[in-house]
C-alpha cells in the first residue's frame, strides 16, 4: 500500500478554473479605491469623482490591451455570466427588434452553462438554438460548424478554452468561418484570458467575456468586448442610467474594475513566463500521477489545452472517495456553477465517456501561486487514497445508487 503523505501545513489549492486566489497584488492596488479614494466615477462634479473615473479608464486600457482591442471596445460587467448573457440575449434581441429574420444560435453542448442557458432561453422568443457535438478530443471540428451555417445564423458562441477540460479552440479559424457565413461570432474568454495570448482586433471575434476571478483578480467584476468596426449593436438586459455606452446601467464598483485592470496588466507582463513554469509543474504531476496509477486516464487534447489543466480519470476510486479521503487538497470534478448537482458532467459525457467513468474523473488546476511541494503532496496523496479499497460506500456512490 502507498504511504499516505504527511499533512500540510494549509490547504493545497489545485482548483485554479473554479477560481483563483486575489494576487496580493491586486489587493494592494484596490484598497485605496476602498478607503481613501471612494469617490464615485460617475460624480464628474468634483475631483474625488474625476479621481475615481481616471482609475477605471487606466484599468479598462490595462483589459484593452491584455485583449488585444480598443480601449472604448471594454465594457465592464459584473462578471462572465453577465457578460455571457448581454453578448447572446442582447445580440439576438437587438436583430429581431431591426427586422433581421434570421433566428439560428450556434453554439457547442460544451460550453459553460450560463451560454448554453442563454442560448435555449431565446428558444422562447422564437429563436432556434443549435448546441454542437465536440470530437474525443473536445474540440469542435471546423466541418461541423460549416455545415450548421448552411441555414442562416445569427450567432454563434464558442468558448476559448473549456472550464472543465482545458482544451484551447481555434477561435481565429472558427470565428473566421462564422463571419464568411455573414454570423456574429462571441467567445467566452473566462478561462483564457492571461492564460493565453489573444488578439480580437486581430480575429474576427465580435463579442467576448472576461472574468475578473479566474485570472487572479477579484470576485464581482467583468468585462464584454464589444467590437466597434464593423459596430456590433446589443439590447441591454437592464434600464438605468446610461452608464458603460448604455449596455450596463449601474454604478461602477471603482475598486474591483482597478483590481481587474491591475490583474491584466500583471498578467500581460508576467503571462509567457508564467505559462512556462506551471506547464511544467502539470507534466511533472501527470508524470507521477502515470507512474503511481497505472492506468489514469487524460481527458481532453494533450497538444490544445491550457498549461494549468488536467482533467483525469483514475482507474478504480471514484472522484468522490479520492477529495473524502484527501481533506486538505482542493480539487473537483467539474464546473464550480454546477458543483451542488450530484451527477456526471455533461462535458466529459459530450466526449463520450460512460456515468461510470466519469464518476472517477477529477478535475485539477494548477496556478500562479502552486509550488513544486503543492504537486508532490498531490501526488503522493491522490496516490495513496486511490491504493485504498473504499470499505463503506460514500456519499458519491450514494447518489449514484
Amino acid at each position: 500500500m502507498i504511504e499516505a503523505p504527511s499533512r500540510p501545513n494549509r490547504p493545497v489549492y489545485l482548483d485554479n478554473q473554479a477560481t483563483t486566489r486575489c494576487d496580493p497584488r491586486v489587493l494592494a492596488a484596490m484598497l485605496p479605491w476602498f478607503t481613501e479614494q471612494y469617490g464615485n466615477p460617475h460624480s464628474a462634479e468634483h475631483i474625488m469623482g474625476t479621481t475615481a473615473e481616471a482609475a477605471v479608464e487606466d484599468a479598462r486600457a490595462h483589459v484593452a490591451a491584455l485583449l488585444g482591442a480598443g480601449t472604448q471596445e471594454i465594457v465592464f460587467t459584473s462578471g462572465a455570466t453577465e457578460s455571457n448573457n448581454i453578448a447572446i440575449k442582447g445580440a439576438a434581441r437587438h436583430a429581431k427588434r431591426m427586422g433581421d429574420e434570421r433566428r439560428r444560435i450556434v453554439t457547442v453542448v460544451t460550453e459553460h452553462k450560463c451560454v448554453l442557458e442563454s442560448v435555449a432561453d431565446l428558444e422562447e422568443e422564437g429563436f432556434e438554438p443549435i448546441f454542437l457535438p465536440v470530437r474525443a478530443d473536445g474540440l469542435l471540428d471546423p466541418d461541423v460548424l460549416r455545415q450548421a451555417l448552411t441555414v442562416p445564423t445569427l450567432l454563434v458562441s464558442v468558448m476559448a478554452v473549456n472550464n472543465e477540460i482545458g482544451v484551447v479552440q481555434d477561435i481565429p479559424a472558427l470565428a473566421a468561418i462564422a463571419k464568411e457565413a455573414g454570423a456574429l461570432f462571441h467567445s467566452d474568454l473566462a478561462q483564457a484570458t492571461g492564460k493565453i495570448p489573444l488578439d480580437l482586433s486581430g480575429w474576427r471575434v465580435d463579442l467576448a467575456s472576461v472574468s475578473g476571478h479566474k485570472l487572479y483578480g477579484p470576485k464581482g467584476v467583468g468585462a464584454l468586448f464589444v467590437r466597434r468596426r464593423p459596430r456590433v449593436r446589443l439590447m441591454p438586459l437592464f434600464s438605468g442610467g446610461g452608464q458603460e455606452r448604455g449596455l450596463r446601467s449601474g454604478t461602477l464598483p471603482a475598486p474591483l474594475i482597478v483590481g481587474l485592470g491591475e490583474a491584466c496588466r500583471l498578467a500581460a507582463a508576467e503571462m509567457a513566463d508564467e505559462a512556462v513554469r506551471i506547464a511544467a509543474l502539470r507534466a511533472d504531476l501527470l508524470n507521477r500521477l502515470r507512474a503511481a496509477i497505472p492506468g489514469i486516464g487524460l481527458n481532453g487534447s494533450p497538444d490544445h489545452r491550457i498549461p494549468g489543466n488536467l482533467n483525469l480519470t483514475f482507474p478504480d476510486a471514484t472522484a468522490a472517495d479520492l477529495m473524502a479521503a484527501n481533506p486538505d487538497l482542493c480539487v473537483s470534478t467539474g464546473s464550480a456553477c454546477s458543483s451542488a448537482e450530484v451527477e456526471p458532467s455533461y462535458v466529459l459525457k459530450a466526449l463520450a465517456l460512460s456515468d461510470e467513468a466519469a464518476s472517477r474523473s477529477l478535475r485539477i488546476g494548477i496556478g500562479r501561486f502552486t509550488s513544486p511541494a503543492d504537486i508532490e503532496f498531490a501526488a503522493a496523496a491522490l496516490a495513496a487514497a486511490h491504493s485504498i479499497p473504499a470499505t463503506a460506500p460514500s456519499a458519491g456512490r450514494l447518489a449514484e445508487a
